[in-house]
């Protein structure tokens, strides 16, 4: 068996090879649902960024000139993280568009004190932002949205070439626009269960104003909590569908994002 021998031009090259993708790769899974969650070990992140680099390595394309430590491979490297990141900033942002939705119905019910651990951002979220959360995690999988992902993210790499994607304006501005879209959606969302329990509210001031010896408090909060949870269970297919357009909207904003050709590419 002849021993594998490597010469420092061709370790080289296999080390730039590798290098440029992993740095996309990474900026993805630093931002990307379920992959960038505090549950997920950071050698775990590690090995899935080499893994996927190895793979997607074949179909890539690195400009012979470019070098690691030149200026251009700094900017580079700084272009590569930003496409990376961007691709899954933009489903990540749908995702907190439901929670900024359930933290919005959890403080108009009073359940704002009630609070849990969210896995994916490390921070603390109502229970009515986690149960939405859940409610979009497990229909993200189970429309394939992480493939959908990898999908783009290894077509990335054909209509933004590493070295050569001289990014216009527009690809921030998508990234920007998006984000205000999803908040907006978010609060579509909330909408219905706001208003029914903004018309509670206001039956109760009215009962208060008649009664003022009743206990606003004893009476009105466990009618506020009730009507939420009834509301939220009246409305829950129109969530479901409300999540599901929404992932479905990020993911096609996705491929849409990595098909915009980058300046000065045929």
């Amino acid at each position: 068996m002849q021993p594998i021998a490597l010469n420092a031009a061709e370790l080289s090259e296999w080390v730039t090879r590798m290098w440029w993708p992993v740095l996309r790769i990474g900026g993805f899974v630093v931002t990307a649902p379920i992959v960038s969650s505090g549950m997920v070990p950071g050698r775990i992140k590690i090995l899935l960024t080499i893994g996927l680099a190895f793979l997607f390595s074949p179909m890539i394309r690195v400009p012979a000139g470019l070098s690691i430590f030149s200026a251009a491979g700094m900017f580079a490297a700084v272009q590569e993280l930003l496409i990376g990141a961007a691709i899954g900033m933009v489903v990540q942002l749908a995702f907190e568009a439901f929670t900024f939705a359930g933290q919005t119905i959890s403080m108009t019910m009073g359940l704002g004190f009630a609070t849990l651990v969210d896995p994916q951002r490390g921070a603390q979220t109502t229970v009515i932002g986690q149960l939405f959360t859940v409610f979009a995690t497990l229909t993200y999988l189970a429309v394939n949205g992480h493939l959908v992902l990898f999908g783009a993210l290894a077509d990335s790499f054909q209509s933004l070439p590493i070295g050569g994607a001289n990014l216009k304006s527009d690809f921030l501005w998508s990234v920007a626009g998006w984000g205000g879209r999803i908040f907006e959606t978010g609060l579509l969302i909330a909408l219905p269960a706001v208003v029914s329990l903004l018309i509670v509210n206001l039956a109760l001031g009215v009962i208060t104003r008649a009664a003022p010896q009743l206990n606003l408090f004893g009476v009105g909060f466990p009618i506020t909590m009730l009507g939420g949870y009834f509301v939220l269970m009246v409305g829950l297919d129109g969530l479901m569908v409300g999540i599901s357009s929404v992932l479905h909207g990020a993911l096609t904003a996705v491929v849409e994002l990595v098909s915009v050709r980058a300046a000065g590419v045929p």
